[in-house]
C-alpha cells in the first residue's frame, strides 16, 4: 500500500511539474532536421523552436539566435517508473542527462543562413 501511494504521488508530481511550454518538450535533433531550413523567416523559427534563450549580434547586425535545452531523467531499478523524488526500498536508480544546443545565424533581411546543432546524453 505504501509502494502505491508513493506511486500515485509520483505521478501526480510529475503531472504537475511538466512544462505547458511544448517547444521545450518537442525540441529535438529530428525535429531540427526536419523542420528548420536556410531561408525560413525568424517568425517561422520562433513558431517551430520557440523563444532563444540567447540572441546576439555580429559586425554586420546580423543576428545568432542559440537553444540550448539539458534535461535529466532519473529511473528507479526494476520497476520501469521514472521518478522525481526518493523512495524507501532497495532498487537501485540510475540517471541520464541530455543536452541539445541548436544555433541559427539569419542575414540581414532576418532569414535562417545557416544552422547547426549538438546533441548529447551521458
Amino acid at each position: 500500500m505504501k509502494m502505491k501511494c508513493v506511486l500515485i504521488f509520483t505521478a501526480l508530481f510529475i503531472a504537475g511539474c511538466s512544462s505547458n511550454n511544448l517547444h521545450e518538450e518537442q525540441m529535438t535533433v529530428g525535429k531540427v532536421q526536419r523542420e528548420i531550413r536556410v531561408g525560413m523567416s525568424s517568425a517561422e523559427v520562433v513558431e517551430v523552436m520557440g523563444s532563444p534563450n540567447i540572441v546576439t549580434t555580429d559586425d554586420q547586425r546580423r543576428e545568432t539566435w542559440v537553444y540550448d535545452r539539458t534535461s535529466q531523467q532519473v529511473s528507479s531499478g526494476g520497476s520501469g517508473v521514472w521518478i522525481l523524488i526518493a523512495h524507501a526500498g532497495s532498487s537501485s536508480r540510475s540517471s541520464n542527462s541530455r543536452t541539445l544546443t541548436v544555433i541559427i545565424k539569419f542575414d540581414e533581411q532576418h532569414k535562417v543562413r545557416d544552422f547547426a546543432y549538438r546533441a548529447s546524453t551521458f
